[in-house]
């Protein structure tokens, strides 16, 4: 039965799809009916991933690219729109993460986190856009973090992966008014601390563990289809008079 949630005309890139928030992401579409371009620096990883969709009766086609850099970029983009004829949804998920103290941070360091975390928003969002306002239409969903700062949070010896979070916010809401003319919504989502294996260090680090469960009001990390089924939300018809929104899915962090 068709329902507002139904994507099975759409097409959809998703970047870090390989694993974690990404993987489950791609998945998520694809249940719901969308033909998925898997992307990401490992294209036996994303094979794996296009595996399952297929398991799953799904369609999706695996794409190596590395987010940094406009032709592989670009080469997505077209790979989808060969595959299928179009581009209907773009999920900007790929992402690094590591800590290092701030007076210790490379430039080296700071130019790899914002290259993927934030640049490579801007090059696949703009490659995306310029095939979605072909058709006037499209949604771009990108994932940002509660690390955003401002309305999110800030936190120590993460100073680079909260600025790229903290542009990615700022990017959305400029972007949405960019994009607003041609149809194209463009919002974010903001998890908190979300069990992947992004986070895999921290688990086995019972102090830290300890201080992340005091601030989560529902004690728990998240799961990645608690982020997974919003994705699926904001690139639906479900939420067709949202653009430059930011949804916090968090636990309940940022009420506390």
């Amino acid at each position: 039965m068709s329902t507002i949630y139904d994507l099975s005309d759409k097409v959809a890139i998703v970047t870090g799809a390989r694993r974690g928030m990404g993987e489950a992401d791609a998945l998520a579409l694809a249940k719901a009916g969308a033909k998925v371009v898997v992307a990401d620096i490992s294209i036996e990883d994303c094979e794996k991933v296009v595996e399952e969709i297929k398991k799953q009766k799904g369609e999706a086609i695996a794409v190596k690219c590395d987010v940094t850099k406009k032709a592989d970029v670009e080469k997505m983009v077209q790979a989808a729109v060969e595959k299928w004829g179009k581009l209907d949804i773009l999920v900007n998920n790929a992402g690094v993460a590591e800590f290092k103290p701030f007076l210790e941070l490379t430039e080296e360091e700071w130019d790899k986190t914002i290259d993927v975390n934030l640049k490579g928003y801007f090059l696949c969002s703009q490659a995306a856009a310029k095939e979605m306002i072909k058709q006037k239409s499209g949604v771009i969903v990108n994932i940002a973090s509660i690390a955003m700062g401002q309305v999110g949070v800030g936190f120590p010896s993460f100073i680079h992966y909260c600025a790229s979070k903290g542009g990615i916010a700022a990017m959305t809401e400029a972007m949405a008014l960019d994009l607003a003319p041609y149809n194209i919504r463009v919002n974010a989502i903001a998890p908190g601390v979300i069990d992947t294996p992004m986070v895999d260090s921290m688990k086995n680090d019972k102090a830290t563990m300890d201080r992340l469960m005091a601030r989560i009001p529902m004690k728990r990390m998240g799961k990645v289809e608690e982020i997974a089924n919003p994705v699926v939300f904001l690139a639906s018809d479900a939420s067709s008079y949202m653009t430059g929104s930011i949804i916090v899915i968090d636990g309940g962090w940022l009420s506390g």
